[in-house]
């Protein structure tokens, strides 16, 4: 039996007439990445505050690694880390300055800090600058710093809010990518909030969708795909007539089909022969250049849940 590292019953906090967060009902597997998903406002970042003990709950309940995030507070927060909005970074220590202090803060003994904070910098690529000022450091460097501060301890479980928030395509890419090597190094949790799509599918082996502090759905990126379409089709070429469009739809293997930006799009049922399909549109007069198979993105299912709670 899996255990869990995070199981909430009917989680809820309001401020005043805001219902912030709405009803939470979630298990959290251990030793997974689960990313929860949401636009800004969603109710992410009160979840964390709730789960971690810094708010108490309207109404409902958190258990955290086993303790009661109400009346365990300490217990959970003494085995978590945290990045929240601020990194906790001190910006006129250097990088190995700021571990010190806070291995000291964990009373951590010095020879576990001292290599505990080189094996986490070395492994982020800052050991070699861990004597400068993390405030001549670029966004991207203080992130992945604060990664470090926050898996110092060697937590069993971390929070990550927004981890890669306001940085650059190539300083997002490199934490996403250091963080899924720390993950599966260290076999800590990640409870990750992010309305970065691609990063949820690219990190996260659960998912969790909430809109004004309702969940809306949770499963593996696979599983919420599946709530939107089966297998797709992306046929590139020429000659999509309405004439061949009607034909297409008719087909038994085909759920729905449309033409974008001169690309068919084409949704399948689970067992169609896209060979089959494919010599359709050629004796139909089309011409097709190029066929691409895929699944439904992670993007389409939000926006798909976004509408539907509208």
């Amino acid at each position: 039996m899996t255990s869990l590292a995070i199981r909430t019953t009917d989680l809820s906090r309001d401020f005043g007439p805001v219902k912030a967060v709405d009803g939470l009902s979630l298990e959290v597997a251990a030793g997974t990445v689960f990313g929860f998903l949401g636009p800004n406002g969603s109710g992410k970042t009160t979840t964390i505050r709730l789960l971690l003990g810094l708010l108490e709950p309207t109404r409902g309940s958190a258990q955290v690694l086993g303790f009661d995030s109400l009346t365990q507070g300490d217990e959970v927060r003494a085995r978590t880390g945290a990045l929240l909005e601020h990194s906790g970074l001190y910006e006129r220590l250097s990088a190995a300055d700021n571990l010190e202090f806070y291995g000291r803060v964990w009373r951590l003994p010095l020879p576990e800090r001292r290599a505990r904070a080189r094996e986490l910098l070395t492994h982020l690529g800052l050991w070699e600058r861990r004597n400068e000022q993390v405030g001549t450091w670029s966004r991207g460097m203080k992130q992945k710093l604060a990664v470090a501060r926050a898996l110092l301890h060697r937590p069993t479980l971390i929070f990550l809010d927004e981890p890669t928030a306001g940085l650059d395509p190539v300083a997002a890419a490199a934490l996403r990518e250091d963080l899924a090597g720390l993950v599966s190094r260290e076999g800590v949790t990640v409870f990750l909030t992010t309305h970065n799509l691609a990063e949820a599918e690219k990190l996260c082996a659960q998912v969790g969708v909430i809109r004004q502090g309702k969940l809306l759905a949770v499963g593996s990126p696979d599983e919420l795909r599946a709530r939107t379409g089966g297998p797709r089709a992306e046929v590139v070429g020429h000659g999509f007539s309405g004439e061949v469009l009607a034909q297409l739809r008719a087909r038994p293997e085909v759920v729905a089909a449309e033409v974008q930006n001169s690309h068919l799009i084409i949704e399948l049922r689970s067992d169609a022969d896209m060979a089959s399909l494919v010599s359709f549109l050629v004796g139909a007069g089309a011409q097709v250049e190029e066929v691409r198979r895929g699944k439904a993105s992670l993007e389409e299912v939000f926006l798909t849940l976004m509408e539907e709670e509208r």
